[in-house]
């Protein structure tokens, strides 16, 4: 494999990369020592990460790890991982520049002291997807769990130096795999939703372009196309994936803060307290506030 390294200096607001790939947001690294979502208390580390880029009959499929360590973001790969790594990790975000445009309240300033560096991730959108589809009544170690069994049963696999990495599935194996196949897995209920989403992209039915470049309220509505995406996972997905960093997705842990810190924002209903959380957090990067109180909470609160 290839290697190289990119200054965490050069990083406009640094990089946790532990953070950033275990705050809930994506599914699609696992670490080496099979600590991914594990760990106690994930502020930092030199683990090295690893995920898979492609895996479609078309198109390469490529091997990507990478560390934090001594001040540099040091990668391995199939292919040349900088340009790769800036866009999956928005290493070119400038986080002081966002931060400046959010409130710092007593609970945002204790989530950034916590995991400064902390970047939201730009993860494909079909992966994205279904992993937030997935994640209905689920702790972020059993969503990970689910990722990683339906790549090892599901995806294209490539040896390297004697090992076998596993690519995320396509839509359209996906779409192929019967539901019981999917239960066994441990997706439950879900397992129809995940099926029914799969052959909706794989059929060209409902893709992503049918939400790129929407204003955010009507890209929400659009989200929710793909079965089993309501309000929260269609926030996900479009923070996570789509770019809408002014989403903030309702979850058990943005519910708690907003009833213990902001309990002005509850107005009853999903899109309306959505929409105050987003003004309390400073609108158009409100989906960065987000991810660094649900965070903070998950692990500290």
């Amino acid at each position: 494999m290839d290697s190289g390294s990119i200054p965490v200096d050069d990083l406009a607001g640094g990089l946790d990369l532990q953070a950033t790939l275990e705050s809930g947001q994506t599914f699609l690294w696992r670490r080496d020592d099979g600590r991914t979502y594990e760990a106690a208390d994930p502020t930092g580390g030199s683990a090295w990460y690893r995920t898979v880029v492609g895996g479609h009959a078309d198109g390469p499929t490529d091997v990507v790890r990478v560390r934090q360590r001594d001040g540099l973001l040091e990668w391995e790969a199939t292919t040349d991982a900088d340009a790769l790594l800036a866009d999956r990790l928005r290493l070119d975000d400038d986080l002081p520049a966002i931060f400046e445009r959010i409130p710092d309240d007593d609970l945002l300033a204790e989530a950034r002291a916590a995991y400064s560096g902390l970047r939201i991730v730009n993860d494909p959108f079909f992966p994205c997807l279904i992993s937030f589809i997935c994640s209905a009544q689920m702790r972020v170690e059993r969503i990970h769990g689910m990722q990683t069994a339906l790549a090892r049963e599901f995806g294209e696999t490539r040896r390297v130096d004697g090992e076998t990495y596993h690519a995320y599935p396509t839509p359209e194996r996906l779409a192929a795999a019967t539901e019981a196949a999917l239960r066994e897995l441990g997706l439950g209920y879900r397992a129809p939703y995940v099926k029914r989403s799969a052959e909706l992209v794989a059929s060209g039915e409902a893709t992503a372009d049918d939400v790129r470049g929407l204003d955010y309220e009507a890209a929400r509505e659009a989200m929710q196309a793909f079965v089993g995406v309501g309000d929260k996972v269609a926030d996900c997905v479009l923070m996570f994936s789509l770019g809408y960093l002014e989403a903030v997705p309702l979850d058990t842990w943005i519910r708690k803060a907003i009833a213990e810190h902001y309990p002005d924002c509850e107005k009853g209903s999903y899109a309306e307290t959505s929409d105050a959380v987003r003004a309390a957090f400073g609108g158009e990067y409100a989906g960065y506030a987000q991810t660094y109180v649900f965070h903070y909470l998950r692990t500290r609160g």
